[in-house]
């Protein structure tokens, strides 16, 4: 499966932001979908992810409450809504997919499969 991410850009402190990820090649339904992101000098991080059929998601704890992430199978696109942005926030932002079997729980790691990553920042 092939990702392309989209929508970052620059912002300012408590705005929002929206992520799109659209995935492309066969089954791509049947991944569990990621958010990571990568700060300079900081290692990559876990941001959100969601389960193959969109109904359980998992959120790291810097964007909980701030950040959710979803999913439209039928345009094969996972989104990631950034509300309430702080200049931490500010990263390369990747998108990922894993297959995983309906009975699975949420992967938080490692995934197979990683899209170019866009850039988002946060001025103060």
């Amino acid at each position: 499966v092939q990702l392309q991410a989209s929508g970052g850009g620059l912002v300012q402190i408590g705005d929002s932001l929206r992520l799109s990820c659209r995935a492309s090649g066969p089954n791509a339904s049947r991944y569990a979908m990621g958010w990571f992101r990568q700060a300079p000098g900081k290692e990559r991080e876990i941001v959100a992810a969601i389960h193959r059929n969109g109904g359980s998601t998992f959120y790291g704890d810097p964007v909980k409450g701030r950040f959710t992430i979803s999913r439209d199978n039928a345009k094969n696109t996972v989104y990631l809504q950034m509300n309430s942005l702080k200049p931490e926030d500010t990263a390369v932002y990747y998108c990922a997919a894993k297959q995983i079997i309906l009975s699975a729980g949420i992967p938080t790691g490692p995934y197979d499969y990683w899209g170019q990553g866009t850039l988002v920042t946060v001025s103060s």
